[in-house]
This record gives C-alpha cells, structure tokens and sequence, in this order.
C-alpha cells in the first residue's frame, strides 16, 4: 500500500493539529464530505488524547440548495454526537443568485462559521481543504492571470476579519494531506460521508478543472507538484512583502493619515524594483482610497503610465495619484457629483460589494 492510500495515524494527527493544544475552544466546519468527515474524527481523537482539550463545536451550514442537504446535516449530528462532539446546523437564508453561486454560497458559509465563531467565544475555525484543494485553487488562479499573491494559493492559516475589532484564524491542517488519506482514514474507521453533486459538476470552473486533474497529472502536473509551486510562491511573497516594509520605512516612514497625502520621492520611488514599487503603490492607493480592493490590472496599467507620463494625475479605487515633477501623492479622491437621491454609482456600489466578499475567499 503506497502512503498515499494510508490513513492518518495518530502522531501526524498530533502535528497537524500542533499549536492548537493550549486554545480555548474551536470551530470544526463539517459537511458530511469525505474531508470535513475525516477532520471530525481525527480531531476528536486528537482532543481526546490531550490532558486538557479545546472545546469543540461541530457547525454544518445547510445552504438550502439541495434537497438532500437537511438529511446530510442529521447524518453530521448523529456522528459528532458519538464523537462526543457539541453540534449545530445553521441555514443560509433568503434569495439565492443566480450567477456566481458557488462564490456567494462559499462568502455565506465563511459568514455563518465566523458568526458561530464570534458567539461562542471561539477564536479559530477548522476547515478540511487538503493538498488537492490547494492544486486547484493554484491552478484556477492562474487560469485568472492571479498574481504571486495568488499563485501562493491558501495559507494553513489566515485572518477572517469581523469588523469592530474582532479576528477569527481560519486554520487548515490538512493543506499537505491528499484526499485519498482521509478516505482511507474513514474506510479504516468504518465511517461513511456523503458526495456533494456539485463536486463533479461541468458548470462550475472549479468541477472542470478537477476533471483535468489526472490528465495534468499524467504530464507531471499533479497535485503534489501545484502545492509545491504553491509552497515556493508563499515564500517568494513574504520576501517581496519584507522588501515592500522596507521601502515604505524608507520613502514615507512617518505614518500615514487616513485621508492622505502620502507623499513619495517620485525619483526614489521609480527607481525600486518593479514588484516593490507597484505593492508599495497598492498600499498607498487601499490606505487612501475608499472604493475596496484594488484591481492588480488596473493598479499594474497606473504604474506603467507613471514610468512612461512625467505628470500623471488619474484616480484609482477612490483615491487620487499625482505624479508632477519628484513629488509622487496619493490622496483620497474628492467626491463625486451626485444628481437627486443617487449617491453611490452602480459601478462604485460593485467595488463594496466585491470587497465585502473579498474577506473570505480562500
């Protein structure tokens, strides 16, 4: 039997969930799949060798698009209450979109764990992406045009902000752990899961670009090797992220009002390495401007014309850059004319809505 078919043993559950030991309690996000099934299990088991655990809190999220998803919840129940395990579903409720559900599905279930999180005094929720979640999360960004950022794919642990002060750390243990070690974990068990449609179905990108898996795989592009890419672009970030730090200390070490002016040496600031440059400039433009995140094609399209224009002045995600002369600024943009009782333009009320999404993509 190759590793890969193996289940978890015991000592690498105790590494995958090292860190965790001395929390107060945690969330386990459960949806009756294979990976969340596997995670239940082995994080009671985990738990139950420890000499004082976390406190545990199983949470399904029925997201009311299938028949079948009450049922799968009952199932969840049945299983985390053998485990001795708290439960509870939550549903997602009101109209569902038309376009982009699985994105707005994925932004509600983020929503509704991170609220469970916030009552129950939790500060950590555990997820089950494993090491081919992370291929295909590599794979559908490229297919993006994602940057380095994106190419890093998820992190084993990340910030999901709540607003008024309040963070919650998404963690996921199992981001070096094929699928088919959790399986064979349930199989040795004796557990069942169920297999959620949507996994294997042609509308969604992410269902299509599984399909391609073992023909990529077959060309050496498996899913070890894209969470390796994954692995070296993380580390090629957080340098270039040290290299930002120490430009910004350099070129505006002061800190920097709400509203702006930040004010750069436009000389200096040309001079840094590209990438620096246009990530420094990208801080600057969020730090000031007031319409969310800032698009990587637009922000790459500003810097451009900034190394080509002397005098440059454009406005980007509600923020105004001025390049005249040595003086770079970035400020927030005045506000637009309003005609009657229409404040915001659609475009603008787009720019919220993504950002507000954009706390919880993977």
């Amino acid at each position: 039997m190759s590793i890969v078919e193996e289940a978890v043993r015991d000592q690498e559950a105790n590494a995958l969930f090292r860190g965790l030991e001395g929390v107060g309690g945690l969330i386990i996000a459960a949806s009756g799949g294979p990976d969340s099934t596997a995670l239940l299990l082995l994080v009671a088991r985990w738990a139950k060798r420890l000499k004082k655990a976390p406190k545990l809190l199983a949470v399904t999220v029925d997201h009311g698009l299938r028949p079948q998803a009450a049922a799968e919840a009952a199932a969840v129940k049945r299983l985390a209450r053998r485990l001795r395990i708290a439960h509870r579903t939550l549903r997602w409720r009101g109209e569902k979109p038309v376009t982009g559900l699985q994105e707005a599905a994925r932004f509600a279930r983020y929503r509704l764990l991170a609220e469970a999180a916030a009552r129950t005094g939790y500060a950590h929720i555990l997820t089950a992406h494993t090491l081919d979640d992370q291929a295909e999360t590599v794979l559908l960004r490229l297919a993006r045009g994602s940057g380095l950022t994106g190419l890093a794919g998820m992190a084993t642990a990340s910030p999901l902000p709540m607003g008024a002060g309040t963070e919650i750390v998404l963690v996921r243990p199992f981001l070096r752990v094929p699928k088919a070690r959790l399986i064979a974990t349930l199989r040795a068990a004796g557990i069942t899961y169920v297999r959620d449609p949507s996994n294997t179905d042609p509308r969604f990108t992410r269902a299509r670009l599984r399909a391609l898996m073992p023909a990529l795989a077959a060309e050496g592009l498996d899913a070890r090797s894209l969470s390796r890419l994954a692995a070296r672009m993380r580390r090629a970030e957080f340098a270039i992220e040290f290299a930002v730090g120490a430009a910004r200390a350099a070129l505006a070490p002061e800190a920097w009002p709400q509203r702006g002016p930040i004010a750069f040496d436009g000389a200096r600031f040309l001079d840094l390495p590209a990438e620096v440059g246009l990530r420094l400039l990208g801080r600057a433009v969020a730090h000031c401007g007031n319409e969310g995140s800032v698009e990587l094609g637009k922000l790459e399209s500003l810097y451009d014309a900034m190394r080509l224009e002397p005098r440059l002045r454009r406005t980007l995600a509600g923020a105004l850059i001025t390049l005249a002369g040595n003086r770079l600024s970035i400020e927030r943009a005045p506000a637009r004319r309003t005609t009657g009782s229409r404040r915001i333009s659609p475009r603008r009320n787009t720019a919220i809505r993504q950002n507000r999404n954009s706390r919880f993509t993977k």
